[in-house]
């Protein structure tokens, strides 16, 4: 997940960090009377050239590889964008492959976006999983006593 600020997104990928640009058009739909557009994501340009509205980063983190792994695991890996709900422009705001971040970003103000994930990309995340491991969560014990009755 990254916010879009284009001063800072290097133009170039790491094991953690992708450029990715998002191909969004808005196309405009009418029913009956009354028409509304509708922001469609395309697709993907895994290698821009040049720093646009629509270029975020795919960065990785280490506590989301569960979320990556169902993903991965799925039929049809996703990758998400989000965009401020705004009618006229464009506004990548985020570009995350984790679907709960995802889900995250619904509960507010923003429009959220997926389309399949390239296979490029499922390569690049298999890898960051393999190098750092699968992350299993740990349910912690409960203390000694606890659901049991009082006995009283």
């Amino acid at each position: 997940m990254t916010n879009n600020n284009q001063q800072t997104i290097p133009l170039s990928k790491n094991e953690q960090i992708w450029p990715i640009e998002c191909d969004i058009v808005s196309n405009e739909i009418k029913t009956g009377i009354w028409t509304t557009t509708q922001k469609q994501l395309q697709g993907f340009d895994l290698n821009p050239e040049a720093h646009t509205d629509r270029l975020a980063l795919l960065q990785l983190h280490l506590d989301e590889r569960t979320d990556y792994r169902f993903n991965l695991s799925s039929l049809q890996p996703k990758l998400f964008v989000v965009l401020d709900n705004l009618e006229d422009e464009i506004n990548v705001v985020a570009l995350t492959a984790s679907q709960s971040v995802a889900g995250q970003y619904m509960d507010g103000d923003y429009l959220v976006l997926s389309n399949d994930m390239p296979l490029p990309v499922q390569a690049w995340m298999e890898a960051f999983i393999g190098r750092h491991g699968e992350l299993l969560e740990q349910r912690r014990k409960k203390r000694k006593g606890a659901g049991r009755a009082s006995g009283n």
